[in-house]
């Protein structure tokens, strides 16, 4: 199917965002290489993390974080079968910003 035939993507719901971000976070956390990566590059601390599991801010950061590295972004999705774009949309659903279809 071309692209331009394509019905647009809705918007995520913040309950399904904060969802798929703690899940993105558990996955990142799995293994020991991508969450010292996570770490080192966001300046997050395991203390930070734990106290900003229901922070929008956090946790779009979070997404944002994985949508900026397609290799983790294509594994996480791939393991969660969700489309890369659904990580996108949890993102503008946290961020406050919005999604464009």
């Amino acid at each position: 199917m071309d692209s331009t035939n394509r019905k647009p993507a809705a918007a995520m719901g913040k309950d399904d965002a904060e969802a798929l971000a703690l899940q993105a976070l558990l996955w990142l956390l799995s293994d020991e290489t991508r969450a010292d990566r996570l770490l080192e590059l966001t300046g997050l601390t395991p203390d930070a993390l734990r106290a900003g599991l229901s922070d929008s801010a956090i946790l779009s950061a979070l997404l944002g974080y994985l949508t900026n590295y397609e290799p983790d972004l294509v594994d996480f999705a791939r393991a969660h079968n969700t489309p890369p774009e659904n990580i996108a949309k949890a993102y503008y659903a946290l961020s406050g910003d919005h999604w464009e279809n």
